[in-house]
């Protein structure tokens, strides 16, 4: 049994949680659990290959990491191979 957690979600995190309830134990399952664990820790260190010595994540210290390309590439890759 899992501990009970308790905090406020907004109403697109819940969805994404109760999808991912929904979902039969199975392979499939614990693949993507993998798999977005993989993507949240690259998206939120993507390890660019830009970074720089003094830790700066690349060439430019004002960068906005959040709206890093690298991290963008790969969701848009992504994205355009969901089926809609």
């Amino acid at each position: 049994m899992a501990d009970l957690v308790t905090i406020t979600v907004s109403p697109a995190e819940l969805r994404m949680i109760t999808t991912l309830r929904d979902m039969a134990e199975s392979p499939l399952r614990d693949r993507l659990f993998r798999l977005l664990d993989e993507i949240l820790a690259f998206a939120r260190n993507p390890r660019c290959v830009a970074l720089q010595a003094d830790g700066v994540p690349c060439e430019n210290p004002e960068a906005d990491c959040d709206q890093c390309q690298v991290v963008l590439a790969m969701l848009d890759a992504l994205e355009r191979r969901v089926p809609r």
